[in-house]
């Protein structure tokens, strides 16, 4: 299972924090039809294992799907039970991306540092996530990519949105985890799609 395919197919991650499960395969079905290939269930929304089960059982066959905020090895073991092949960790994790990396799945934890970053890549992380994004620039991470092997996927999260992608990949980002831009609780699959595809023009 790798990465860089899904996000050559779209660079964006859908970050659904807040979604129920009863609602999570219409929004996941707006997603798709919009052209979003990967899909995370923050571990902090109402019954994510769920979601993300029933997620993955409608669209894992095309679609990457897993979870963020993936605190422990417990949790990585439940989200692959349940069907997700993706891990998002808001911290340098050891335990959780070594975990993560054990059962063959994607693994992208969260990073500000060189420091972190090394390490992270040290342990076999797939992706960089910089985070929060809000506290850094395109001029961070284009610093940061300068001393990072070649082919290192730095993903921006916190703050992204569709005025900002571009400078942001113009500094190099491999992709952008995107959070209340594209979904909000409360939000239906109809606004979801609508806000997807602005997106998606944007890039």
């Amino acid at each position: 299972m790798a990465l860089k395919p899904f996000l050559d197919r779209c660079p964006l991650i859908a970050i659904l924090r807040g979604v129920k499960p009863d609602e999570a395969v219409d929004i996941a079905a707006a997603l798709d039809d919009a052209g979003i290939a990967i899909v995370e269930v923050p571990l902090n929304s109402p019954d994510p294992v769920e979601s993300i089960g029933r997620i993955a059982a409608r669209f894992g066959s095309h679609m990457l799907v897993g979870a963020g905020t993936v605190m422990s090895e417990r949790q990585v073991v439940e989200i692959a039970d349940a069907g997700g092949r993706l891990i998002v960790t808001p911290h340098s994790s050891a335990e959780v991306v070594s975990a993560a990396k054990r059962r063959g799945m994607i693994a992208c934890p969260g990073m500000f540092t060189p420091t972190e970053a090394f390490a992270m890549l040290h342990l076999g992380a797939d992706a960089l996530k910089l985070f929060p994004a809000e506290a850094a620039s395109p001029a961070v991470l284009k610093s940061l990519r300068a001393v990072l092997p070649s082919g290192t996927m730095v993903l921006p999260v916190g703050g992204i949105d569709a005025g900002n992608m571009a400078a942001w990949r113009a500094a190099g980002a491999a992709g952008f985890g995107i959070g209340s831009s594209i979904y909000k609780p409360g939000d239906s699959a109809e606004t979801v799609s609508a806000k997807a595809r602005a997106l998606l023009a944007a890039l």
